[in-house]
């Protein structure tokens, strides 16, 4: 996922950018909005956050102009100084979400992941890391890779990938893939996690499917 930033104080902007690429996520760091929306709105990003309360005079404005240029892009106001009266200018101009970053790095970089996910969500999309699931076109990739998957593999890749690294057990998946509320006593599930780890896995850096052991599968969301 990329994260685009603007931080009116580009040592700031730094610390931010070295967080978020430390989760694992891409960083684009975007010019100042005097320059003009065209920027904000041409740029390839998946969510951004922004900083209004620092150079700006009128950050309601501000905020309602940024919500303009990213459209239905996830945007996340940030206030140097924690106050609660900038939190409620941000939300209340379109932010989708407003919080005091200082030394509070950890919750940022939850709300940013929290926000990446229900939007992806919200568009028919899954995935974690370089993993990137379509709902409605049934449509896979990995690290831009595409990846053909027949109808019962694609459903246990979608499942396995709303709860990611943690396990599903070999019933939750005979319900949710093949609506069975009893197990038929066959290896189905083992020989399409078979054909799934094949075509998800092989030739790529790291496995993304686990089988834990007594508990079921997990997809892994990054290395170990």
């Amino acid at each position: 996922m990329l994260v685009a930033i603007y931080h009116p104080v580009p040592a700031r902007a730094d610390v931010l950018g070295a967080a978020v690429d430390a989760a694992g996520m891409r960083v684009r760091f975007l010019p100042p909005h005097v320059n003009g929306l065209r920027p904000w709105i041409d740029s390839c990003f998946d969510l951004l956050i922004v900083n209004p309360f620092l150079d700006w005079q009128e950050p309601f404005e501000f905020v309602r102009l940024a919500r303009s240029a990213v459209g239905r892009r996830p945007l996340i106001a940030l206030s140097d100084r924690d106050s609660l009266d900038d939190r409620m200018v941000a939300l209340g101009a379109g932010a989708d979400d407003a919080v005091g970053w200082t030394d509070n790095l950890p919750e940022v970089l939850a709300r940013i992941a929290g926000l990446l996910r229900r939007s992806r969500i919200a568009a028919g999309q899954l995935g974690e890391g370089e993993l990137r699931i379509d709902l409605i076109d049934r449509r896979v990739e990995r690290a831009g890779q595409l990846i053909r998957l027949p109808l019962r593999e694609f459903d246990l890749l979608a499942n396995l990938a709303r709860v990611p690294d943690r396990p599903l057990s070999r019933g939750a998946l005979l319900r949710a893939v093949w609506r069975l509320d009893f197990d038929p006593g066959t290896n189905r599930v083992e020989v399409h996690m078979s054909r799934l780890r094949a075509k998800v896995d092989r030739g790529f850096d790291w496995p993304m499917l686990r089988t834990v052991k007594g508990m079921g599968y997990t997809l892994r969301s990054r290395p170990d």
